[in-house]
């Protein structure tokens, strides 16, 4: 029953993830109307003493078989998106990812936890070889899906939304803006860790 809930929300959040503008100035041009404001740039701020269980959850790599987990890699920025198999706004990010990578190399991390409870690790690993995608895939435990749900809601796991966190080096924290993030959106996020 759970993932069904869970999957009314997720179907849910992904409908209602489109913004529509809508104008209402009744007068477009008229004197009465006050010039536009630009928009603030919104930057989540690191997490502060939250609870870091989760980057300690060991979790294994589809495409290795072998175990790690988020604190193995403190001293290195780390970015984590949480996706679908049948999503392809997450295939985009992936493939923006692998960009970021040919840029970058091992300089920043990435990891790929799978966080819809009805694909297994077969079907993740089918997923990142045949796009080429070599960073570590994971099948994410449902413990692991709940607390992190617990710590950034529900959006978390909200794949058409590209849910992504970044672990800064010192192992603080923050979810980065919904949408696919380019290359340099990725760098520029990493920069603002030091």
């Amino acid at each position: 029953m759970k993932v069904y809930i869970v999957l009314i929300l997720v179907f849910l959040a992904a409908c209602t993830a489109t913004q529509v503008e809508v104008d209402t100035d009744p007068q477009p041009g008229g004197t009465d109307s006050e010039p536009e404001k630009p928009q603030e740039e919104v930057t989540a701020e690191p997490v502060e003493e939250a609870d870091l269980s989760w980057q300690e959850q060991q979790v294994v790599d589809v495409l290795t078989g072998e175990s790690y987990s988020i604190a193995d890699f403190a001293g290195t920025p780390v970015l984590i998106e949480s996706f679908a198999v049948w999503c392809p706004t997450c295939t985009r990010q992936q493939r923006e990812t692998k960009e970021l990578h040919e840029d970058v190399g091992d300089d920043i991390i990435s990891v790929a936890w799978n966080t819809d409870a009805n694909e297994d690790a077969a079907r993740v690993k089918s997923h990142a070889e045949s796009n080429g995608f070599d960073w570590r895939y994971s099948v994410a435990p449902a413990e692991l899906t709940q607390t992190l749900i617990d710590e950034f809601g529900i959006g978390i796991i909200t794949a058409p939304s590209v849910p992504m966190i970044l672990v800064c080096p010192d192992q603080t924290y923050r979810k980065l803006p919904n949408g696919v993030k380019s290359p340099e959106d990725l760098k520029q996020e990493v920069a603002a860790c030091a």
